[in-house]
């Protein structure tokens, strides 16, 4: 089923609903989460490998704040409205929803996902919801990184090219 670009965007009392109903159809959840401050080449093939995960993809976006918390207080670049539009228009996103906490966990929990995914540079961190989601019989799924792909090599570069001459 087809949602338009700005029913893809819901709070959490409204997602829950829908993935209540998407259960009931027998539809494979799937969750990622990030900033996705600057989307490249490699947050695409991570989302494409969510849908290869399952049937509907759902991804919890870091609010401006947690943000700040994160990466510092030059981040995000994009608003978390603009980064919620980014990530609504692309095919293999079914649902973006905003979480304002520090940890994804609360939110992982809520949404209670059939597969979690999340980026091979977590398998030394330690994915967040790891052991929640496996103890339903959940899974979670490692993606391949993208060689040179991240937002803060892409900011670094541009910084790099403003101190250039013209």
């Amino acid at each position: 089923m087809k949602r338009s670009t700005a029913g893809k965007l819901r709070p959490i009392d409204s997602l829950l609903e829908e993935l209540s109903r998407h259960r009931r159809q027998k539809e494979i959840i799937v969750f990622t989460n990030g900033c996705f401050d600057i989307v490249h080449k490699g947050h695409i093939e991570l989302l494409k490998l969510c849908r290869q995960q399952g049937d509907i993809v759902v991804v919890g976006l870091n609010s401006d704040s947690s943000v700040k918390a994160i990466k510092g207080p030059q981040r995000p670049i994009n608003n978390q409205y603009d980064r919620a539009a980014v990530l609504a228009a692309l095919e293999f996103v079914d649902y973006v929803t905003i979480f304002d906490e520090p940890s994804v966990l609360s939110l992982v929990k809520k949404v209670k996902p059939d597969v979690l995914v999340k980026g091979q540079d977590w398998a030394k961190k330690g994915v967040v919801g790891r052991e929640f989601v496996e103890s339903y019989g959940g899974k979670v799924v490692l993606a391949p990184l993208v060689q040179g792909q991240s937002s803060t090599a892409t900011i670094e570069k541009i910084k790099a090219l403003q101190k250039q001459p013209l």
